[in-house]
């Protein structure tokens, strides 16, 4: 087995092994630092050594031998030691007991819930379900967000000292809060992937780690609830979204926007993918935010051309999400949605009282976007102030030059 096969199948065991700790010893914190101990043993020594026939089985021995280890050196806790040890299987070589198996799933979607816990910030919710829930190691996550394997230690630490302080329970929450929870959920998965393909600092625009992490995690989410219309739509409008990326830059990692790229280079089979998941939701589940999202990007992927796309369609399914979810980045999509059909002005008029909107009037979309349709109104002395705006608020490398190029083109041209 190659290490990246390994890796693959750790960061599937991963929450299997922390829901059946978590379910059994109760404690998150001390369970979550043993299956990490766990992974870095399995991580170092499988690819030379081989996988165990029952690696499930092996990486709870491991952990639970490392809880063991943790709580023997507290003295107040002797009790609670022997009877943990006493528990303890002899899981070395052994297949799992038969209840382990169904609890899986439950255990699972379990994880991904006390991870999205109200208690916790959203930068807390996804530190801690990249860790938990997707295996990744604390360095990893630091790396992928550019920032220090301490500041992100710390975050994780706090995030666990607050589920504990609230009092979470390792238990599926109940029928009213659970709607609320898996929004949450969903929302975590979707910041996931937006950083990692449009990275919000450094000099990259796409960090593959994360955006092929949140897309394995939705995978396992629709797994857990194959049921659920927006599970689907978010996992097609991923695929649907990434298939993208190979178009997305050119050779000397500039950004080349939708219109541009190479249509040849899209990923057809992630595109075949998404628009038959999005399809089959639609025809059975009422239309959430990330089904509509993700017809949007169908219509897209579905153009022959940039100049073929059906404008008419997304401008009718924005008026829908507008409606279903408002927000100001659905009215600033619409707003450049409505210029491709009834002109630039048509799509200005619509940005307008986003200026007075707290939560985009200081974004670099806006800028950009307004850009763009000043641009095509033939306006390019103020098209470039807006592409210089854009690219001083943005903090994207590639976005940044991509920005400073349109205005310097408007520039060149006078």
């Amino acid at each position: 087995m190659t290490d990246r096969q390994v890796e693959d199948l750790l960061r599937d065991l991963a929450p299997q092994v922390l829901g059946v700790l978590v379910r059994r010893h109760g404690n998150f914190s001390a369970c979550e630092d043993a299956v990490q101990e766990a992974l870095l043993a399995a991580a170092t020594g499988w690819p030379e050594r081989g996988v165990p026939e029952h690696p499930k089985a092996w990486l709870l021995t491991v952990a639970g031998r490392r809880l063991t280890d943790e709580w023997r050196s507290e003295r107040a806790r002797r009790d609670r030691e022997v009877a943990v040890a006493l528990r303890e299987p002899a899981y070395a070589g052994a297949a799992p007991p038969a209840d382990e198996e169904p609890r899986a799933t439950d255990d699972s979607l379990t994880l991904l819930f006390l991870c999205c816990h109200p208690a916790l910030s959203r930068s807390a919710q996804v530190a801690l379900t990249l860790r938990a829930v997707g295996g990744l190691s604390t360095a990893q996550i630091a790396a992928a967000f550019l920032i220090p394997e301490p500041t992100m230690s710390q975050r994780i630490r706090r995030a666990k000292q607050r589920i504990e302080a609230a009092g979470a329970r390792f238990v599926l929450p109940a029928s009213g809060e659970r709607d609320d929870r898996l929004r949450a959920v969903c929302q975590v998965l979707y910041l996931i992937f937006n950083e990692g393909y449009t990275a919000s600092s450094g000099g990259d625009l796409h960090r593959t780690e994360l955006t092929a992490e949140a897309i394995r995690l939705t995978r396992q989410l629709r797994r857990l609830l194959p049921d659920d219309g927006e599970v689907t739509g978010l996992l097609a409008l991923m695929l649907l979204t990434d298939a993208h990326r190979a178009a997305r830059t050119g050779p000397g990692g500039e950004l080349v926007p939708l219109a541009e790229q190479d249509r040849s280079r899209w990923d057809r089979a992630a595109t075949a993918e998404g628009v038959a998941l999005v399809t089959e939701a639609l025809t059975w589940s009422p239309p959430g935010p990330y089904q509509l999202q993700a017809a949007i990007a169908a219509v897209h992927a579905e153009a022959p051309s940039a100049e073929e796309t059906d404008w008419r369609q997304i401008v009718a399914l924005y008026r829908v999400l507008a409606v279903v979810a408002p927000n100001p980045m659905v009215a600033l999509n619409q707003a450049a949605a409505v210029a491709m059909v009834d002109g630039p002005r048509a799509g200005l008029d619509l940005l307008a009282p986003l200026d007075a909107d707290e939560r985009v009037a200081g974004h670099h979309r806006l800028a950009a976007v307004r850009a763009h349709l000043l641009e095509l109104a033939g306006e390019p002395a103020a098209a470039r102030e807006a592409y210089l705006l854009a690219a001083r608020r943005t903090t994207s490398r590639p976005e940044q030059r991509y920005l400073e190029l349109r205005a310097a083109r408007l520039a060149a041209r006078r």
